[in-house]
């Protein structure tokens, strides 16, 4: 019956230092050296440089929103999906109409997820 409570024990303390680990803060690229935000990654693409392909849903202008059927947003970790956005600037909703084939990036800012640039699709 010992010998169980020790592997037990054993067992409890391997899971708590394997939590501790895990839990220890990642190195930032800034942190690294020679590394800055504007270095490039693995692929040479900086991350949130990618068009992610949508079409228009729908364009609304009082409230500054697009509504976008998109693929996946590789910069946020988000799946494919139908979702409203803000814009960044007002002038990207006279750019577009609902229908139309698009590229665009999406960022986060201030905690909303906001399209910062638009293009046609080619």
């Amino acid at each position: 019956m010992s010998n169980i409570r020790i592997a037990l024990l054993a067992f409890v303390a391997a899971l708590s230092f394997a939590g501790a680990a895990s839990a220890q803060p990642s190195k930032s690229m800034t942190d690294m050296p020679g590394m800055s935000e504007k270095t490039p990654v693995a692929g040479g693409a900086d991350a949130a440089s990618e068009f992610s392909e949508g079409e228009i849903r729908k364009v609304d202008k009082d409230n500054k929103k697009l509504t976008i059927k998109h693929g996946p947003l590789k910069n946020l970790d988000m799946p494919g999906m139908t979702m409203v956005f803000g814009v960044k600037d007002d002038a990207m909703l006279d750019k577009v109409e609902t229908g139309a084939k698009v590229r665009f990036q999406a960022e986060k800012i201030d905690g909303k997820i906001v399209v910062t640039k638009i293009e046609a699709a080619r």
